[in-house]
């Protein structure tokens, strides 16, 4: 039962609050849950791990190319490392991290509702995000080594001839998994965010991050099927004798090229806006500013979500089969409400009260970062610059300044909603020299590769004997992953040493939205009580009634029991 509050000046919560125990506890309660905040955490450290787990796998590949005659693995080993990196940072980490952890813990919390909407539906897809975690890695422990055809697993390279072994199989078998999970993950924030809202939490009342995780898993639903049947018919030509990618058979090679953009470029901001939402709030909360341009911010996302499923083909310029231009118009187009994003989240900080917590410094180096990494990708929407850079260093500099402002804004959420679902707040000094190493070691780790690119250094190549001239800029990237690799140290070493040090008290940021109006960490069905909501900010409006716009104040509604 949920009450619906008044203003007050200050409101006090049961003191049983956090004494409440619902079902076993221990293990088995990890194991058998079906509560939003326990299934969210699992995700957020099996994610957390991935990550440590991609990036080491990257600083293995920048070892090797800090010598133009690297020898510290094998041409093969070099293969399967870059596959297994990409695959292990965007199919599990990023994207789970963004709509598997932070959203399923804070999206039920942001709009008052007790759970998602398909609480043993959420069970099931975080269990077959692990499963497929561990089925795709397991590769590494076949005879034949992991995959070792690229993350996109271009036809015909990953048909049977050209990579056989089972290590290839269990890396389609490993994705099947994970979009089967993200895929029920959809339907469930879907149906969470249309059916499950507080009373009076109309859908331009929500959270920005709440409207960016609903565009987020209509695009999964929308993309990620394509993306399971593509890779059914990859598995079919491997096994059963089919020949849908082989041109021996009548089949087209290019079409996984079709079938794979046209889920990943949606899959671009399906990994993207979830941590554009988590900016946008923190932006504000530490702004002490309202989200500048609110509905414009929503509208620019609707529009980033149905242009990106019109931009696919421009990952396949070089192929000759597409319509240059245009793909390219298109590409260029959705670089518009990205654009008023930027302007937005300047907009907000503009003569802010600004708090530089380490919160607030990740988001505006995830800003900086996901600006160099925008700007260098209009250069690639442009046919005659992308022929000049297919293949080449550049477009991985491009990618990775992108992915490295996503991790920058992941840490920001975990810094900033970590207290609120642990109920402890982590060391703000260690915070602030995580930030520095990770935010100076992507710029030094990213730029390097933009000019090596234009010096024509090709991707996915392990060795470079031939041109040591490119052995400068590698030992600068290579400097700084390392840098990355010391600031990801710095963040367990800050979860080990903070772990029920600094209790965080209910509203540690004074926060705007409802997620800050219950407890840290919330009780099992999130709230005891809800404040009338007002407006997107109805926190702010409870804890500050004196700054209440007029134009937030409806007729005075019930305060009877709102669930």
């Amino acid at each position: 039962m949920v009450d619906v509050l008044e203003h007050p000046a200050a409101y006090d919560l049961p003191e049983h609050g956090h004494e409440e125990h619902h079902g076993p506890t221990g293990i088995l309660k990890w194991l058998t849950t079906t509560d939003h905040k326990v299934i969210g955490l699992s995700y957020t450290v099996t994610a957390v791990v991935m990550l440590v787990i991609g990036g080491a796998f990257a600083e293995i590949i920048r070892a090797q190319l800090a010598s133009p005659n690297g020898t510290l693995v094998s041409l093969a080993q070099y293969n399967e490392l870059f596959t297994m990196h990409g695959s292990v940072m965007i199919y599990l980490f990023a994207g789970p991290f963004a709509f598997g952890a932070l959203a399923n813990i804070m999206v039920p919390i942001q709009i008052g509702a007790p759970d998602m909407a398909y609480p043993r539906l959420n069970a099931l897809s975080y269990w077959l995000y692990l499963m497929g975690s561990i089925t795709m890695l397991s590769g590494f422990f076949t005879a034949g080594g992991a995959a070792n055809f690229g993350w996109v697993a271009y036809a015909p390279l990953s048909n049977s001839l050209n990579t056989p072994g089972a290590g290839a199989d269990l890396w389609i078998g490993g994705l099947l998994l994970t979009g089967f999970s993200a895929i029920f993950t959809g339907v469930n924030l879907v149906a969470t965010i249309f059916y499950l809202r507080a009373p009076g939490m109309t859908m331009f009342r929500m959270p920005i991050f709440t409207w960016n995780m609903l565009v987020t898993a209509i695009l999964i639903l929308l993309a990620f099927p394509v993306l399971t049947a593509g890779l059914i018919m990859l598995y079919a030509d491997r096994h059963f004798g089919t020949h849908i990618f082989s041109v021996a058979g009548g089949g087209v090679p290019v079409l996984w090229q079709h079938i794979f953009w046209f889920w990943g470029h949606p899959e671009v901001y399906i990994l993207a806006l979830p941590f554009f939402g988590m900016v946008t709030e923190i932006l504000a909360v530490f702004s002490r500013k309202p989200v500048f341009g609110y509905k414009g911010m929503v509208f620019a996302t609707l529009s980033i979500a149905a242009l990106s499923l019109g931009v696919w083909a421009h990952h396949m310029f070089t192929t000759g089969v597409v319509l240059l231009p245009f793909f390219s118009i298109m590409s260029l187009l959705i670089a518009v409400p990205t654009g008023i994003k930027i302007f937005n989240w300047i907009g907000t900080m503009w003569r802010g009260e600004i708090w530089f917590s380490t919160a607030m410094l990740m988001a505006i180096g995830f800003v900086v970062t996901f600006l160099i990494g925008g700007l260098t990708g209009i250069y690639l929407a442009s046919p005659p610059l992308d022929f000049f850079t297919h293949d080449t260093y550049f477009v991985v500099a491009h990618f990775h300044s992108v992915v490295m402002a996503l991790v920058l804004a992941g840490m920001a959420g975990l810094y900033y909603w970590g207290p609120k679902f642990t109920g402890y707040l982590l060391d703000e000094r260690i915070g602030k020299i995580q930030f520095w190493f990770l935010f100076i070691g992507t710029q030094v780790f990213t730029l390097p590769l933009y000019l090596v690119g234009l010096r024509g250094m090709p991707r996915r190549m392990a060795i470079y004997p031939h041109d040591p001239q490119w052995q400068f800029l590698n030992d600068l990237s290579t400097a700084g992953a390392v840098l990355i690799g010391v600031s990801t140290i710095l963040f367990v070493v800050n979860v080990v040493v903070s772990w029920k040090k600094h209790p965080a008290g209910d509203n540690p940021w004074d926060g705007q939205t409802l997620e800050w109006f219950t407890t840290s960490p919330p009780p099992h069905h999130n709230f005891y009580r809800l404040p009338i909501i007002r407006s997107e900010r109805p926190t702010w409006d409870y804890n500050h009634p004196e700054h209440r716009s007029i134009a937030h104040a409806p007729a005075h509604p019930s305060t009877e029991d709102a669930r």
